[in-house]
């Protein structure tokens, strides 16, 4: 039986403890014959990334031992600052970036009394997206080395396996050099090619990236090598081999990441001769869906050999991803309804398919698929969805205000126990992600219950510049930017409450970094928001592009339409510059050590604002960086944003949230007086 109680005010059992100390974060699946791997963010470890390893027999448990200096191992990168795939396993070895020196390691899990073996030096260098050539000895990376002046260069290196790098950093050989940018080598079975990928200033790994391949030589360096595709107005993604020696790789030259496959590479013991001419590439499976995801971070692993005759693909249509197969020779393309979504790498070894993925009644999860059955290999917490009420997604389209589509997923209040009153419409977050070129996807996120379940209605935009709609729905952000998103969130507010769904008079907006971007911005041009919460959100642009980071050095510029920093449009969107249009109160959440948003974006909004006497709210996580790690600050954000809303429109706490208390300067209380 339900208890009818107001919204916001139901007591829910997802408290921000849950999130932090009941669950963790996974990523990074991979397999290495009947073991698959990955890695465990825990938050309630100070947000230490674990390996973990289950191997043929569903024994379970950590990797990695102690460093050379006894530390635990953080399976970690920063490559343009935003990482990825940190370790690359192969017949046992791994190799694996320590977030704690930022060195490489090699380890091999038959002869565990070896332990961790140092391969690359101390120093500001960082490595990433690993790829393993036992053969020659060698492991190839992302080198991003920032011990000179100006910004860090970016190389592929290959770094011996034998630690002979670690004593003499010229042992480690440059494989390609000479752009801003090379990612995602990619190692031929027979060892006789390596595929790479490259772009440069100003684009982004979404734009222009062009793919390589190349005679790999006896010492790992590069002979003849050809350019297969992308680098002519669009790019290229994930280059894998097939057991045959083709290449499959992922493109936008069609306007959706399709999937294309390279045939004529000359196999061990050919005439190689001329071999760059007799490449032929074509499309696999021409659709308008989308078969890879932005590349944010590194090694991103969307498909995967099946077999001789087969790929295992993921893709999204309308932000909602699918699994199945694609047969090699004609592109036919099978789906497999196993009931989960993948939500991240997809990979596969004799048969069996593991993957990252979720479903509407359950959190992230490792799964495998064998034979047609589906078993759960690693959950990420410990309890039933279905006692605590479930709030199911749901896709809606709106028209924005410009005429355009935007689109997003909708979650009501939901909760086992309670409902609404009759005569009383809940409360509406509008979330952004960020980006902006990300996506938004449906499935069981503990981030979205933790609202729904407290009696919130939740909207999540994908606002155009959105991956999974179209390369033509992304680019609409470029020199839009704080433009259409913004619109899009307003008129997505608008569109539920004209639904009749939620209250009109209680609506937010909440994102991060980029989201924040967009948080800012709608609360200078509107009032359709009644509260508004930005995390580590970027307040002004000139001074963000002073200071970002070289990956994102030139996005900001792509975004707004020039590249020009002396542009007066850079002031113009910059929210900080219309403060004085701010009257919607503001919560600012931001981490101390930020590299991308550095924490005076906040700090300087905060000031302004608070100035000119509208209310606000800053909490500022000492420690924490782009994204929070650690248990107290994840608990403490939740805390603090849902005591915010419930201040702002003046819903009661119930008993076990009383004490989450949070100031909010310039806030009227019910008589009229600032707080």
């Amino acid at each position: 039986m339900s208890t009818t109680a107001p919204f916001g005010t139901w007591p829910s059992p997802i408290t921000p403890g849950t999130i932090t100390t009941r669950t963790v974060r996974l990523s990074q699946v991979r397999v290495d014959g009947p073991d698959t791997y990955w890695v465990e963010q825990r938050a309630a470890q100070a947000g230490r990334n674990v390996l973990l390893r289950r191997d043929g027999d569903g024994q379970i448990g950590e990797v990695l031992p102690l460093t050379p200096a006894d530390e635990l191992v953080d399976v970690r990168t920063r490559v343009h600052e935003y990482g990825g795939r940190a370790y690359a396993v192969d017949g046992g070895i791994i190799v694996v970036s320590h977030a704690g020196d930022g060195r490489l390691y090699r380890y091999d899990v038959a002869h565990r009394m070896r332990g961790l073996v140092p391969l690359t030096i101390y120093g500001d260098v960082r490595h990433g997206d690993l790829e393993i050539d036992t053969a020659r000895g060698l492991v190839y990376a992302v080198r991003e080395d920032h011990r000179g002046p100006g910004e860090p260069v970016n190389s592929l290196v290959a770094i011996p396996l034998d630690g002979s790098g670690a004593r003499d950093d010229d042992a480690v050989r440059t494989v390609v050099s000479g752009t801003d940018f090379v990612t995602s080598p990619a190692l031929s079975p027979d060892g006789e090619h390596l595929a790479w990928i490259t772009w440069d200033h100003p684009g982004m790994p979404w734009d222009n990236a062009a793919l390589h391949v190349g005679d790999l030589q006896p010492d790992g360096t590069i002979g003849d090598q050809a350019v297969i595709d992308g680098g002519a107005g669009h790019s290229v993604a994930e280059p894998r081999w097939t057991e045959e020696c083709e290449l499959v790789h992922g493109s936008n030259s069609s306007g959706f990441w399709n999937l294309y496959r390279t045939e004529g590479f000359p196999r061990r013991g050919t005439n190689r001769e001329g071999w760059t001419a007799q490449l032929r590439t074509r499309a696999l499976h021409p659709a308008r869906a989308t078969f890879t995801c932005p590349a944010w971070q590194l090694g991103p692993h969307s498909f995967d050999v099946l077999d001789g005759e087969h790929l295992i693909a993921s893709w999204a249509r309308d932000a909602i991803w699918h699994l199945g197969t694609i047969r090699l020779s004609n592109g036919e393309l099978e789906e497999w309804n196993v009931g989960w979504q993948p939500i991240g790498n997809v990979a596969c070894s004799a048969g069996r398919v593991v993957m990252l993925a979720s479903n509407e009644l359950a959190m992230p999860c490792i799964v495998e698929v064998r034979n047609g059955r589906v078993q759960v290999l690693r959950g990420s917490g410990e309890f039933e969805p279905e006692a605590i009420g479930v709030s199911f997604p749901d896709p809606v389209s709106w028209t924005s205000t410009d005429g355009a589509t935007a689109h997003g997923f909708y979650y009501p209040p939901a909760s086992a126990h309670h409902t609404g009153p009759e005569d009383e419409l809940p409360p509406l977050i509008v979330n952004v992600h960020g980006g902006p070129t990300a996506t938004a996807v449906p499935g069981y996120d503990l981030r979205i219950q933790y609202w729904t379940s407290r009696g919130f209605a939740y909207l999540d935009v994908n606002y155009r510049g959105s991956m999974g709609y179209g390369t033509e729905y992304r680019r609409a952000l470029e020199g839009n930017w704080g433009i259409h998103d913004v619109d899009d969130c307003i008129s997505g507010a608008r569109f539920m409450a004209e639904s009749g769904l939620v209250d009109p008079a209680r609506i937010a907006i909440r994102g991060s970094s980029a989201g924040g971007f967009t948080v800012l911005t709608a609360i200078t041009r509107t009032e359709v928001f009644s509260a508004a919460a930005s995390c580590f959100g970027i307040a002004d642009l000139t001074r963000l592009r002073a200071t970002t980071h070289k990956f994102e050095s030139h996005y900001i510029g792509q975004l707004i339409g020039t590249q020009d920093p002396r542009d007066p449009v850079l002031s113009e969107r910059s929210p900080i510059t219309h403060v004085d249009s701010i009257t919607t109160p503001l919560l600012l959440v931001q981490g101390s050590e930020d590299p991308i948003v550095p924490a005076e974006q906040a700090t300087l909004m905060h000031e302004a604002i608070r100035a000119k006497g509208a209310p606000v709210a800053l909490e500022v996580f000492h420690g924490e960086g782009h994204g929070f790690r650690m248990a107290a600050s994840i608990r403490r954000h939740y805390e603090a944003e849902l005591s915010f809303y419930r201040q702002v429109w003046g819903i009661a706490a119930p008993p076990q949230d009383e004490g989450a208390s949070l100031t909010v300067e310039n806030l009227p209380l019910s008589g009229g007086d600032p707080a």
